[in-house]
């Protein structure tokens, strides 16, 4: 299971509620991000025994019936959410509620910034790891970037997660991206 502690007792839900102080968004790019993503593509499951594997993706892939996703395209999306998640340690349900949130779990998303896939990775960050073959409307690729930013945000705001949801948006100051975010999480993707 994974090592990060649930979300609704670790106090991570209350604390990103809270928000922060604002602060201009830095435009360019991040080394720290760049770092990041060069370890996470350099890395290549995540399941410890088979029936939590299914209890898993069972409830998941029913969650995911709303958003249309072919059967066989939302378990790939769910296995590889639960692999790239733990390996970047975070929680698989706030992967899901960002991708929720990214791109409904359309993995051809594209946004009118130019952000592709899944989690909408910005494609300037391919140039920037050297790395310009990189396919992000490939789940794998697009995920293992996502985690590897979302964390690097994570790290970078001490735990904060409203302020890291707001940086890997591009929005931080603000809270309406966190807000639905955690609003996702909480409603839809959290396990009770």
């Amino acid at each position: 299971m994974p090592c990060w502690p649930r979300l609704a007792t670790s106090g991570l839900l209350a604390a990103a509620l809270a928000g922060g102080a604002a602060q201009a968004q830095v435009l360019e790019p991040d080394p720290g991000v760049r770092a990041a993503l060069m370890d996470a593509v350099s890395e290549a499951d995540s399941f410890e025994h088979p029936f939590d594997a299914e209890v898993w993706l069972l409830d998941m892939s029913t969650r995911l019936t709303a958003y249309n996703a072919a059967y066989d395209d939302g378990l790939d999306i769910l296995r590889v959410a639960h692999r790239e998640a733990l390996r970047a340690e975070l929680p698989p349900e706030l992967v899901l509620a960002v991708i929720d949130i990214e791109s409904r779990f359309d993995k051809f998303a594209i946004s009118h910034a130019g952000a592709l896939g899944l989690m909408q990775i910005m494609p300037f960050w391919l140039d920037e790891i050297g790395r310009p073959n990189d396919n992000l409307f490939q789940v794998e690729t697009n995920l293992r970037y996502g985690c590897a930013i979302l964390k690097h945000y994570l790290d970078r705001e001490n735990g904060d997660l409203t302020r890291a949801l707001a940086r890997y948006n591009g929005s931080l100051g603000k809270t309406w991206y966190p807000e639905r975010v955690l609003e996702a999480l909480s409603s839809r993707w959290y396990q009770r």
